[in-house]
């Protein structure tokens, strides 16, 4: 891989807050939803008068557009443009005749400042739910290096050129590769009637881990295609806000879940609902954890997750609670005597306080009720902390569809 790929610029665990400035523009903004995310979680490879894409599949379909790109990690602010959209074809390649130009305020690049955002005009352009569109993001050439805000654990591939403007190409340059989501954040659409999103928020599990790149085989995936499967529920966005590694409490793999659940969740278009779905690597990582902080208790996972429940609420948002999937097996110190008993006491208060307005209860759907600490070795993609695909469309067929069908 060229140089410039390698060259990672490490980031601290300190958030920076992006405005969240979510007034549109063309139609009103109650037909926005976020029809996919990726969320920001550190700062990576330097791209310097390069171009990347990136195939997103979209959750909803509309027919306007827009795009939110993040410099949340960069170290400078960031020049970005020409961007463009297009169908997604083979590989990195797009359909003829596809290509959208996006602009910003008008213009075809934009400069955002360190630890910004900045959300694209609309465009015209009828996307269809479940379809794959590539966004095309030129890095103009700059003297001083710039961290690129990537979501790290993309388990889809990303086209690099080693140099030049290569957005509009029907056939894009394969020169590099990376496994990141670079600057892209969230592909939102709108339409003529009023639609919502639902957000899933949670860590590898969410974002996941133990699936193939490009297949998009999360659980939040099949969750979408279920919901399009009813026509009741077909205008609802699916964002994926999970971050591997990610924990409720503090930051690290990405901010923590009190950090960002503002900018990750309550903040997207049209959101109407959260399942909540962490707090296993609060868990796992008391078990290797050098510092008295990161020793978490059940108690501390539960208060975290009622100020969670109190934040969406305190914005009228349904949130519903995922009990914590089995880990038996996967390896100590990360899973502990100590760890499972303190992942079934947050199990035990989610299904039975009735903090959440429901429960979905993975635990359930996925243990091996031989050996409930552990996952059924059909669920299990081999390292007994994460489902494989079968597993996560498992999890997805557990989540009550009848949440979605009361009117908000």
């Amino acid at each position: 891989m060229h140089h410039r790929i390698l060259k990672w610029v490490f980031a601290g665990s300190v958030c920076a807050v992006a405005t969240c400035a979510m007034a549109a523009s063309g139609t009103g903004h109650h037909a926005w939803v976020d029809a996919w995310e990726a969320s920001p979680d550190s700062a990576g490879p330097v791209l310097n008068a390069q171009t990347v894409r990136q195939v997103v599949r979209m959750s909803v379909g509309g027919s306007e557009l827009r795009v939110r790109l993040s410099n949340l990690f960069g170290n400078v602010a960031v020049t970005l443009g020409p961007v463009h959209v297009a169908l997604s074809a083979k590989g990195a390649d797009t359909v003829p005749g596809s290509d959208h130009t996006l602009l910003f305020d008008g213009k075809s690049t934009v400069t955002i400042a360190k630890g910004a955002s900045v959300l694209s005009d609309p465009v015209q352009m009828d996307v269809k739910a479940l379809q794959s569109l590539a966004v095309s993001i030129y890095a103009p050439a700059d003297k001083q290096d710039h961290a690129s805000t990537i979501h790290s654990a993309g388990f889809a591939t990303a086209y690099i050129t080693e140099s030049g403007d290569a957005t509009a190409a029907v056939r894009f340059p394969r020169e590099e590769t990376s496994g990141n989501r670079f600057f892209l954040t969230d592909v939102e659409v709108a339409g003529a009637s009023t639609r919502r999103t639902l957000v899933a928020f949670g860590d590898s599990i969410t974002d996941g881990v133990g699936t193939k790149a490009d297949a998009n085989e999360r659980w939040p995936d099949d969750l979408a295609a279920r919901l399009q499967a009813d026509a009741k529920l077909s205008s609802i966005g699916v964002a994926d806000a999970g971050i591997s590694g990610n924990r409720i409490l503090h930051d690290g793999a990405g901010p923590s879940a009190l950090t960002r659940f503002d900018r990750d969740a309550l903040d997207q278009p049209g959101v109407h609902w959260i399942i909540l779905l962490e707090g296993i690597n609060d868990i796992g990582g008391s078990g290797y954890a050098w510092n008295a902080k990161d020793k978490i208790s059940a108690q501390q996972v539960i208060d975290g997750m009622k100020v969670l429940i109190a934040r969406a609420h305190a914005r009228h948002v349904k949130i519903y609670g995922a009990t914590l999937t089995p880990y038996g097996g996967a390896g100590w110190p990360y899973h502990s005597a100590a760890g499972e008993k303190t992942r079934e006491a947050v199990n035990a208060w989610i299904r039975h306080s009735g903090a959440f307005d429901g429960v979905v209860d993975f635990d359930k759907v996925i243990r091996d009720p031989a050996a409930p600490e552990r996952m059924l070795a059909a669920y299990d993609s081999g390292d007994h902390l994460h489902p494989n695909s079968a597993g996560y469309r498992a999890m997805a067929n557990a989540v009550n569809l009848s949440w979605f069908t009361a009117k908000p």
